[in-house]
């Protein structure tokens, strides 16, 4: 028996101990649950390491061999709380705390196993830890929401079958939430104590940020044609959104102003509606580096960003003298421990982060699931999620605003028609913020021309008769082959180029084009790409040339056309390429040959039919 039993211990030689970590983990893991599975989230950071009430862990946190610590909490649970809808998603949780959420198993499991079912039943050969009595008190387990819930489901017109699988991808979802509340509380706790130096979060001041950005687009000036209709749609934008529908959509038309439109959106709702944060999800990285530069410069001081994408490193290269994050610099490394967690005002990332905080097994990943609630979330560019993937991400959206009080905002200029899904997952709350499309036809810059089947030759040749071209193909290695055809002034951009690299050349191709439209100079620029440059990437070519595609990839390469419509000379031409293999990918090879059938039977492959 110990006189007092330890969790952890500090380099400066602080302890701290099992009660006060068990008792602090508790109530913080209940407060990120904030009223939903509550219960469930504090029962589980006071379980979670009553392993650590062991002689095992007491010689382990002495310099003693390594011992198991998790199990006994989970098995503890299942002693205490009979037939609770609960104890399932508690022993995954508890067991699965540092390592992971684990499989199930089944019952036959041994303690080899790493499964759930093999882990508990490798209890029965470690202490049990049950000094924990002596210091704590569990009480009971309320189950009442999750029971609710599941009633829903037991009480709708799904089939039998319908309703079983809805109750256990639920129970998932409740099950890596708690988790996410369990993992992040523990982190935090040990975090707290071991480093008190240690710095997180960013915050901002979202009715500031909301005045600086209305500030800014009051400057637009409705001068031509195509910036009323913009106007105008965003008004409308703007008006339908007041309705407070937890999902939205915004379909606009490439050009139109999406961006800013959803981020005004955004924070109107968060000043109104008190949310915590905005999420902004975009599909690619090119994309965010384009989204986060504009918004910082817009919003300023008012609003501290994450950025958290592959593309975006907190790690410091000690022996890189160029590298231009320091060190001790303590601005970087309070961005790195935010991201773990995503407890920042407004967080631009990519669709893989997003869905990652979801559906991963890992308490890296899943940190942040909690973090998701109360949030204003956009998803750019939505028609980009792969097809095989959607059922699952539409489904988790359906929780996070049903379950996590959050609003959700598609964005896309080729809205594919989801309402089926929507329908199921989402229920009926769902709203299209553009409902009069009169002004669609405003942003109608350029004309879609069907070559045929051609060369990479022929391409570069046509596209050599003007000032500026932009030519996308399918893969990157035809991107080279192009490239090595141009002459002149040429550029290239592919997701090969690092992150820096790519947004100098974008710069570089930006200003080559306002001195083309300012007749600065006459000397003709042309640009090769992959379809990076199809989705928010503002350019304003006079000529397109976009290999055959989806229909979306090709109407997307459009708006990169006559973007303003100064022009009224602005042509795409769609091309197939006769002397490259194609991808051998299903589901794109299907896009492209519905496309191909489209081309044949209308004349106008923007129109809405």
């Amino acid at each position: 028996m110990f006189l007092e039993y330890i969790a952890h211990k500090a380099d400066d030689g602080r302890e701290q101990s099992v009660k006060n970590h068990l008792e602090d983990v508790a109530k913080l893991a209940e407060k990120y649950a904030a009223g939903f599975l509550g219960s469930a989230a504090y029962t589980g950071g006071l379980t979670h390491d009553i392993g650590k009430y062991t002689l095992a862990f007491q010689k382990r946190i002495n310099g003693g061999a390594r011992t198991e610590h998790a199990v006994q909490g989970a098995v503890e649970c299942g002693k205490l709380f009979g037939g609770n809808i609960l104890i399932a998603l508690l022993q995954y949780c508890i067991v699965g705390h540092h390592s992971g959420l684990p499989d199930g198993g089944a019952s036959a499991d041994g303690p080899d196993s790493p499964t759930l079912q093999g882990r508990l039943s490798r209890a029965k050969k470690l202490e049990s830890g049950e000094a924990y009595k002596n210091e704590i008190t569990i009480s009971a387990l309320d189950d009442s929401q999750i029971i609710a819930c599941m009633n829903e489901i037991m009480h709708s017109s799904l089939s039998d079958k319908e309703k079983n699988r809805e109750y256990m991808e639920l129970y998932a979802f409740m099950t890596r939430y708690v988790f996410s509340c369990l993992t992040d509380a523990d982190f935090i706790d040990t975090e707290t104590f071991c480093d008190m130096q240690a710095e997180r979060g960013m915050t901002g001041d979202f009715e500031k940020a909301l005045r600086r950005l209305d500030a800014h687009m009051s400057g637009f000036k409705a001068d031509t044609k195509v910036r009323t209709a913009r106007r105008e749609l965003q008004h409308q934008a703007y008006e339908l959104a007041q309705n407070g529908s937890s999902v939205e959509l915004l379909n606009m038309p490439t050009g139109s102003g999406k961006t800013l439109c959803s981020l005004k959106i955004a924070l109107e709702k968060a000043v109104k509606d008190g949310k915590k944060r905005i999420i902004y999800v975009i599909p690619y990285t090119s994309i965010i580096e384009q989204t986060a530069e504009e918004f910082e410069k817009i919003l300023g001081d008012s609003v501290e960003i994450l950025q958290h994408h592959s593309n975006f490193s907190f790690d410091v290269d000690k022996d890189n003298k160029n590298d231009k994050y320091d060190e001790n610099d303590l601005t970087v490394l309070k961005m790195k421990h935010t991201a773990e967690n995503w407890d920042a005002k407004l967080i631009i990332t990519t669709s893989v982060q997003f869905f990652q905080s979801l559906y991963h097994y890992k308490g890296s990943r899943l940190r942040k699931l909690h973090n998701l609630a109360d949030s204003v979330i956009i998803f750019d560019e939505i028609h980009l999620l792969p097809i095989k993937y959607l059922q699952p991400c539409i489904r988790a959206v359906g929780y996070i605003t049903k379950y996590l009080r959050s609003t959700a905002i598609f964005l896309s200029a080729t809205m594919p028609d989801y309402t089926g899904l929507f329908g199921r997952y989402l229920g009926n709350d769902f709203t299209q913020l553009i409902t009069d499309k009169t002004h669609f036809a405003d942003f109608k810059k350029c004309q879609y021309i069907d070559l045929g089947k051609t060369s990479f030759e022929n391409v570069v040749m046509k596209a050599s008769e003007s000032m500026s071209s932009l030519i996308i193909v399918n893969t990157r290695a035809e991107a080279q082959q192009v490239y090595k055809m141009l002459s002149g002034v040429k550029y290239h951009l592919s997701t090969y180029m690092i992150p820096e690299h790519r947004s100098a050349v974008i710069k570089k191709i930006r200003q080559h084009l306002k001195d083309i439209a300012d007749n600065v100079t006459d000397e003709k620029l042309t640009v090769v790409s992959t379809s990076l440059v199809e989705a928010g990437v503002d350019f304003d070519f006079q000529t397109v040339f976009r290999e055959l595609a989806g229909l979306d990839s090709i109407l997307q390469a459009g708006g990169r056309c006559n973007r303003e419509g100064s022009r009224s000379d602005g042509c795409v031409y769609i091309f197939d390429a006769d002397d490259t293999p194609h991808k051998n990918d299903g589901d794109f090879d299907t896009r492209r040959n519905i496309t191909k059938k489209l081309l044949e039977k209308f004349s106008d492959i923007t129109a809405p039919e």
